[in-house]
């Protein structure tokens, strides 16, 4: 009979040599405070380091699938910019539920009427599309102009 008994290594590994994936208990996880400011930022960029805030990449106990990363408020979202023709081009659409119920806005128009929806559909389509993603969202307010009702979290400003 050809073959490896249970006792025999693995490649270079012994049984007993075999790292585990360090998973945070809820008591070790801190969820802190972060103010982004989107004034003169790029969409694309900010939605990426907000996403990443979001889901603690940034954070040396970064586990996928645990929610390690801090709350983030975003503010002065009117003021962002994009390149290109992005403001004219770009549209974003929903549907009322009802036949032929689809709906169109463009970019500048949604910037004019809800700017906050802009930065949470950008960063949406960074995060997962699941129950994980859904509580992610969550975390993250967003503010049209530079004044935000959280004052009390001590927000930490963020480049």
């Amino acid at each position: 009979m050809t073959g490896r008994r249970s006792d025999q290594p693995v490649g270079n590994l012994e049984k007993d040599d075999v790292q585990k994936t360090y998973i945070p208990k809820k008591s070790e996880i801190s969820n802190e405070w972060v103010l982004v400011d989107a004034k003169d930022k790029y969409l694309g960029r900010l939605a990426t380091q907000v996403a990443s805030i979001l889901l603690g990449k940034n954070k040396p106990s970064f586990t996928p699938g645990v929610e390690t990363g801090d709350f983030v408020i975003v503010i002065n979202a009117e003021n962002i910019k994009v390149t290109g023709n992005k403001l004219e081009d770009k549209i974003y659409y929903h549907h009322s539920g009802y036949p032929s119920g689809i709906k169109s806005i463009t970019l500048r128009q949604q910037l004019a009427k809800r700017p906050e929806r802009v930065i949470r559909s950008a960063v949406w389509g960074m995060l997962p599309h699941n129950k994980y993603g859904r509580s992610l969202i969550k975390k993250m307010k967003v503010y049209a102009g530079p004044e935000h009702p959280h004052s009390m979290q001590n927000p930490k400003p963020v480049e």
